[in-house]
């Protein structure tokens, strides 16, 4: 099994990536575990106080149990994905059953802040965008597919997003094996990472 991380900062374009990795596997040799599903249960706060919650600290992040579900992938254990509600701000009951497949992409802005969490990857990949190009990027996902208004996105960057980014995003570039710039559509690096990952399976 091949496991991949790829984190960047908010907006940077890493679903696009990633997207671009699954086109180039068969549907049965890669899934993909979302950051977002992994935020932890907040079911004992209310709602007013999980709007408040800084989601963009790895303390938000349930770590402990992304890692073992990594494990059991491993191992050749099915998991039990979380399913995360943005517009509760909170996970759901629901979850989706994940196989093991011959690649598992481990994608979210905070997937390669945890030591442990990164030493179970084969392949670090951080996806970097201009903060202005990332800033309108979120704006326009958090409006159009979150039910966010443009006043709290622009709030929510300037008091958390920036700081965490610069805090603990920013600095997991120096754990990559590659940095893919992702102001356009990156042809290259994005051959690159396929004709790897091609490499290692057949090896």
């Amino acid at each position: 099994m091949l496991i991949i991380g790829i984190a960047g900062g908010t907006g940077c374009g890493k679903t696009t990536v990633v997207q671009q990795m699954v086109e180039a596997l068969s549907d049965d040799q890669v899934s993909v575990l979302s950051q977002d599903n992994y935020y932890k249960d907040l079911s004992h706060l209310d709602f007013e106080s999980r709007c408040a919650t800084n989601f963009d600290h790895p303390n938000a992040i349930d770590f402990k149990l992304l890692k073992s579900h990594l494990n059991d992938l491993k191992s050749g254990r099915a998991i039990k994905q979380p399913i995360y509600s943005f517009e509760q701000h909170n996970r759901t009951e629901e979850f989706v059953l994940v196989q093991p497949t011959s690649v598992v992409i481990v994608e979210g802005i905070l997937v390669l802040s945890d030591p442990e969490l990164r030493a179970l990857y084969d392949i670090r990949i951080y996806v970097e965008a201009d903060a202005d190009e990332r800033l309108i990027r979120r704006l326009k996902r958090d409006v159009q597919e979150r039910g966010r208004d443009t006043q709290e996105v622009l709030e929510r960057y300037q008091t958390t997003l920036k700081p965490m980014h610069e805090a603990f995003i920013e600095p997991c570039k120096a754990h990559c094996d590659l940095i893919i710039p992702n102001n356009h559509y990156n042809t290259v690096a994005i051959d690159v990472v396929k004709a790897v990952i091609h490499q290692k399976l057949q090896s």
